[in-house]
């Protein structure tokens, strides 16, 4: 393959290979993650990177912001919609980096990684259940 053509992949492939992860995720995990919405940018935004204290944009590849579905009261909504973003350059970065996996299979992890934080787990339950399933 020549690679002198080739172009990297835009925000709509990643938001494309986004839903197909989504889309494949297992019952009941998708329909309990249904209403999240799924967002893809370039980068996490300057004040992001300040709330989550990192001075490099490439270190963030995910983030899930919203109220996870344990602290949600249980007789509303929550109060606004729960949103899950995707970073494209620091995923293809570590995708780059890596050089063992697809690039589908990085933006499932940190997809369903960020899924995890809607459901109340923190980084450290989420690596624990990761490590188990290696």
């Amino acid at each position: 393959m020549t690679w002198t053509s080739r172009t990297a992949p835009s925000l709509d492939d990643f938001a494309r290979l986004a839903r197909e992860a989504f889309d494949g995720l297992p019952e009941p995990f998708r329909s309990l993650a249904g209403e999240v919405v799924i967002r893809v940018d370039d980068f996490a935004d300057d004040e992001t990177l300040a709330m989550m204290e990192m001075d490099d944009p490439f270190e963030l590849t995910g983030l899930y912001h919203g109220v996870d579905i344990g602290r949600r009261d249980s007789m509303g909504p929550a109060p606004e919609a729960s949103r899950i973003f995707l970073y494209r350059r620091p995923i293809l970065d570590e995708w780059c980096e890596r050089g063992d996996v697809g690039l589908g299979e990085i933006i499932a992890h940190v997809l369903i990684h960020e899924i995890g934080h809607h459901f109340g787990l923190d980084d450290d339950q989420i690596h624990h259940i990761e490590d188990a399933a290696d």
